[in-house]
């Protein structure tokens, strides 16, 4: 199967998205330059996930998407960046985190009116 230029695309700025966020929490609650082990297994997890997404083509970002393909632990853990580098991203990261507010509404929107089309 060859991926779309655009899911390559949104796959590319998700993994960004997702090192960013990991970084800012890394280095606000371990202090750490670098990746400290723990943050960087979460990391590579979330790349590798999204990697390997079958759904890249069709979605906005995990939490929009019907299957959740983290392990419960995992899950959590990315849960916890991002409540953490989440609000902190507009001060870091302004573009980055403006263009997510503005893609997460725009796709509730899509979903809402998909929904009423087959409802």
């Amino acid at each position: 199967m060859i991926e779309s230029q655009k899911a390559a695309k949104k796959r590319e700025k998700e993994i960004a998205v997702v090192e960013k966020m990991i970084r800012l929490y890394c280095r606000g609650n371990h202090g750490a330059g670098e990746l400290c082990p723990q943050c960087r297994q979460l990391y590579e997890y979330a790349r590798s996930r999204s990697e390997h997404c079958p759904f890249m083509e069709s979605k906005t970002f995990c939490s929009n998407c019907q299957v959740h393909c983290y392990q419960p632990q995992m899950r959590e853990k990315i849960r916890t960046v991002m409540r953490y580098s989440g609000p902190r991203m507009i001060l870091y990261h302004p573009g980055m985190a403006v263009w997510h507010v503005i893609t997460g509404i725009l796709e509730k929107k899509r979903q809402r009116r998909k929904e009423r089309e087959e409802g």
